[in-house]
């Protein structure tokens, strides 16, 4: 018995797992990291992938990992509750 393992189809057809892929574009939009400091990231991490390969990884699932970001932000509440502040100066 053989074992297959199931990729996701957005991913098919590059080269690495859609997991680095998936983590670096996560690092870009994130916390807002150059191409480049990705690229060095990943080579910490042992895995060689070229800037040019992240900005264009970046360019196709960006919109959608972002829009799952903006989804699970948290909201501004409908009430505002605004705190007063005195302050003295020379007793006044």
């Amino acid at each position: 018995m053989s074992v297959v393992s199931v990729r996701d189809p957005l991913y098919w057809g590059y080269r690495f797992p859609a997991e680095i892929i998936s983590y670096a574009v996560w690092l870009y939009y994130r916390f807002h990291l150059s191409h480049r400091d990705i690229e060095d990231l990943l080579a910490e991490r042992g895995v060689l992938v070229s800037y040019e390969a992240v900005r264009l990884w970046c360019r196709t699932f960006g919109p959608a990992l972002a829009a799952g970001l903006r989804r699970h932000r948290r909201r501004a509440a409908r009430k505002w509750h605004l705190d007063e502040v005195q302050l003295k100066i020379k007793g006044k």
